[in-house]
């Protein structure tokens, strides 16, 4: 097992702030030691209806506006913004990027040309967003497959195929829910869409909104290579994420234990390592 990537999720943990933000990408670089951030970018107006934009948040506790529009608003950064944010990464040394829920949004990233950009599992049908980032974008999309039937995946993927792209295409097993019961994890689908999509796609990742570390490592086992999980410095924080996010210690030691079954995952390149030889000679009694 090599090259397992461990990313943290920020999305809109930040609370609209962008020293909290860059504060993040800190502590996830020099603590946790992640491969990559991500963010959110949204195009309000363009995602929701006038009704849904002007409608109360549906956890009030949660809202950082009087409306779920002047909630989302608030938790947005600039594209100008997300530069800045690209460019803190880059002095971490990780690498940046975001998941785009709309074309308006889509465009604006790729013009940060980020290493990969995300489609979230409430999008991955929107076959317009899809379009602009199979034709206008050169680098990794990656793609969660959580609310999506079997042969929706073949559509998607489908899609992709037909733009030449399935080489750059990560798919993550995934579950929609915050925070998601072990039992409705369902890791097992990590293994089908390996069977199914392996040959065809860059890499299958799971993306987890569970509690606890133990479920990432199972899904190493499985063969995800990707590993994407909400960050947060605080979880207790306002806000819908932050109860299926990891504080800086659980992300630490999420990125030390894949590393460290990764090196565990393999066969004995002979049969008495030489770790062994010392023991056997010392402790092995060998009767005829």
């Amino acid at each position: 097992m090599k090259n397992q990537y461990v990313i943290a999720e920020i999305g809109c943990n930040h609370k609209g702030d962008l020293d909290i933000a860059k504060e993040m990408i800190k502590i996830a670089a020099e603590y946790c030691k992640v491969d990559a951030v991500k963010f959110q970018k949204r195009n309000n107006r363009e995602l929701l209806s006038e009704e849904e934009y002007n409608a109360p948040h549906p956890n009030p506790e949660n809202s950082y506006g009087d409306t779920y529009g002047a909630h989302r608003e608030a938790l947005e950064f600039t594209v100008e913004q997300h530069a800045e944010l690209k460019h803190a990464c880059e002095e971490w040394g990780l690498v940046y990027s975001t998941s785009v829920w709309d074309v308006t949004s889509a465009k604006e990233i790729i013009s940060l040309n980020p290493v990969f950009i995300k489609v979230p599992s409430a999008c991955n049908l929107d076959f317009p967003l899809l379009e602009v980032l199979a034709k206008d974008y050169k680098g990794e999309i990656h793609l969660s497959v959580g609310m999506t039937n079997q042969t929706e995946e073949d559509e998607i993927v489908s899609f992709f195929d037909q733009y030449h792209r399935c080489g750059d295409l990560v798919l993550y097993s995934c579950t929609s829910g915050y925070p998601v019961a072990f039992e409705d994890l369902s890791l097992r689908e990590i293994l089908r869409l390996k069977e199914k999509f392996g040959k065809r796609v860059k890499a299958i990742g799971f993306s987890g909104h569970h509690l606890g570390i133990a479920a990432d490592i199972a899904a190493l086992t499985y063969g995800a290579t990707y590993f994407e999980r909400h960050f947060t410095l605080d979880r207790t924080w306002k806000g819908t994420d932050h109860a299926a996010s990891l504080e800086p210690t659980g992300m630490r030691k999420l990125v030390r234990d894949i590393h460290n079954v990764s090196k565990a995952l393999n066969n004995k390149e002979k049969e008495i390592l030489d770790v062994e030889s010392v023991q056997r000679k010392k402790l092995k009694h060998v009767r005829h």
